[in-house]
């Protein structure tokens, strides 16, 4: 951590930021836009997702085990859609993330499994223009564990929306990226200090491990 890293979190810290928000007893796992657009270096908007990929498969082999809930996000480009255009217009490498499209498939890697839903969106957050609220509900989830890409962008847009409609959000560290890591850093370390938590791999197992199969 640099100089100017640790000065902020030692203020934050005395001024009553970063306290823990904690887990529920119902947590649901959201892989955010691990698509081949985002995970294939060659592409415009992609960057090497190795390590990252290896932490969600651990965390897909224990939800799938626990038998808990699992969404993905692929964000498609929608000329027609206002948010999207917009967003085009100050990413025009997004225009890449054609539906129908390999660049919007979720990486073969860490794959859906059927029952699986891959939410469609056009903007940041999963929470517009989807229903992943309404599925959140009916299955009582209290507690979004996120992953994926990027931390300052589509992550950070997840976990504060889910924080915003009253869910335990907490972003699980080795299994988020961005092509550009000193923003990866300074974007986690925002959002553990404001609105849920930034755990350890190794952490969010061991929660799962604790709540054990539903059931």
């Amino acid at each position: 951590m640099d100089a100017h890293m640790e000065e902020s979190l030692k203020l934050y810290k005395d001024r009553g930021f970063g306290s823990r928000s904690g887990f529920g007893e119902h947590p649901a796992l959201l892989v955010v836009d691990m698509t081949n657009g985002f995970t294939d270096p060659a592409s415009p908007m992609g960057c090497d997702l190795s390590s990252q990929i290896e932490a969600i498969q651990s965390l897909l082999r224990e939800f799938r085990v626990q038998g808990r809930p699992v969404f993905y996000t692929t964000n498609l480009y929608d000329p027609d859609d206002p948010g999207g255009q917009l967003f085009a217009a100050k990413i025009p490498a997004l225009k890449v993330l054609e539906p129908g499209s390999k660049a919007v498939e979720v990486d073969e890697r860490i794959k859906p499994q059927p029952g699986e839903p891959v939410l469609e969106k056009r903007v940041p957050s999963p929470f517009v223009g989807t229903d992943f609220e309404e599925r959140l509900k009916r299955l009582g989830v209290d507690t979004v564990l996120i992953t994926g890409v990027s931390a300052s962008a589509c992550v950070r847009a997840s976990g504060i929306d889910a924080m915003s409609r009253g869910y335990r959000a907490v972003i699980v560290r080795d299994g988020v990226g961005d092509r550009a890591p000193g923003r990866c850093e300074s974007n986690l370390f925002d959002f553990d200090a404001k609105f849920g938590d930034v755990l350890s791999l190794k952490d969010a197992l061991g929660y799962l491990e604790s709540l054990g199969p539903i059931g």
